[in-house]
């Protein structure tokens, strides 16, 4: 065994655990398993230390480094822990170098901590893992990473850093040299997508970059764009969703909440009336688009009034996947400071939220129904529609955009 890496959290964390897996294994590391970490709530890191101790019990021969959101947010916590062997900066750990410097470190009994200043970083290097995507049906391409925002729930810049971009002709080339190497599908992701360019030379868009990625790639089958925040979407943006068939008809959209006064408390720049506007007009572009979102249930002061008006955000805005988040007090963050709500009632509230965001999924399952949509094969029993929705398959080569009319569902996925 070579290098084995474990992943926590978002699709960026995925793409980068396979950077590091490519990185790591040049660099000449043998019997390594890293664990990327995710700090979004406390539930995800603890399960990352569940998975380390269960990892050492398991395997006590392999050596264990710890990287990701949380390695650099908790550094010490992990350092701590006998367990691991060495704690990576969540920014050296797409270097090269800090990968050949941890094989040093553990031929030569180096320090266990190799964690810099992730807020010094101003630059990212694009990574481009042609190797490890091949024969995926769905691929990556990180076009920025960081975050300027300082929303009060979220520890997430002090993991990840200030924003900063990847300049366009080099996404461009990414995406020309994965749709020419068969992938049907091409995602573009990043910690906040729609802050995109701002550090870069005229400050292009995301909008901007999509057009130019359309513009310039013509055989590229289908562009999707990660999760967005609504009130950063720019014209460009909404003119190729409304032009161009190759921008897949779904946008997830970071909403965390449906109350004004707890938008303005967790420090979100959107109100309940331009979350509802934004879906109201991006719907009058393209009327078949699919919406997702994030809400947060229980964030401090939150009455039950409050939480009725994010449930009802549900069905105001039309959406139809749900990503669900029980508030989790951050450290160090200022809502982990404002008074708490009661677990239970947090509990309670995830719940009943996640049961609408089911009464959405069923509801536009049934509204398929009968309809002919175009399918990327997934796997020997799963694909997805344009608009994300999931349908089960029976027959397909995995990779392949197939034309399939939709006979049913089962209230999780669409039939054929």
């Amino acid at each position: 065994m070579a290098v084995d890496v474990v992943t926590f959290g978002c699709r960026l964390n995925a793409f980068e655990s396979e950077v590091m897996r490519r990185e790591a294994e040049s660099a000449g590391l043998q019997d390594t398993v890293v664990v990327n970490t995710c700090a979004v709530t406390n539930e995800a890191v603890a399960q990352a230390r569940q998975t380390i101790r269960k990892l050492r019990r398991e395997r006590p021969d392999v050596r264990i480094v710890v990287t990701g959101c949380a390695a650099q947010t908790q550094t010490a916590m992990f350092a701590e822990m006998d367990e691991v062997d060495r704690v990576l900066g969540n920014d050296d750990k797409m270097h090269a170098a800090a990968w050949r410097d941890t094989r040093m470190a553990f031929e030569g009994g180096g320090k266990k901590i190799a964690v810099s200043d992730i807020m010094a970083v101003t630059e990212m290097a694009p990574h481009l893992v042609a190797g490890f995507q091949a024969g995926l049906p769905r691929v990556f391409v990180q076009v920025q990473n960081g975050c300027d925002h300082r929303c009060t729930f979220c520890i997430i810049p002090y993991g990840r850093g200030n924003s900063r971009s990847v300049a366009m002709g080099v996404v461009v080339d990414q995406v020309r040299a994965l749709t020419e190497a068969g992938h049907a599908e091409v995602v573009l992701t990043g910690v906040d997508l729609t802050s995109y360019g701002a550090d870069l030379p005229g400050a292009p868009k995301l909008g901007t970059l999509t057009k130019q990625i359309l513009k310039h790639v013509p055989d590229v089958k289908r562009l999707r764009i990660s999760s967005i925040d609504s009130i950063e979407a720019d014209r460009d943006l909404l003119d190729v969703i409304a032009t161009d068939e190759r921008l897949m008809p779904h946008l997830h959209l970071s909403l965390q909440a449906g109350d004004d006064l707890i938008l303005k408390r967790m420090k979100r720049r959107h109100t309940r009336a331009d979350a509802i506007a934004f879906c109201e007009q991006v719907r009058r572009l393209r009327p078949d688009i699919a919406f997702g979102a994030d809400i947060i249930a229980g964030f401090p002061t939150e009455t039950d009034e409050m939480f009725a008006r994010s449930q009802a955000l549900v069905d105001e805005c039309g959406l139809t996947f749900l990503h669900v988040f029980p508030y989790s007090p951050r450290p160090g963050t200022p809502a982990a400071r404002m008074p708490q709500v009661n677990g239970r009632v947090i509990k309670d509230r995830a719940a009943r939220l996640r049961a609408s965001g089911e009464t959405a999924l069923r509801r536009r399952l049934a509204s398929e129904v009968g309809a002919t949509r175009h399918v990327l094969i997934e796997s020997a029993t799963q694909g997805r529609t344009e608009h994300f929705v999931p349908v089960a398959i029976a027959d397909g080569v995995q990779g392949h955009v197939q034309a399939l009319r939709i006979a049913g569902h089962d209230g999780e996925r669409l039939l054929t």
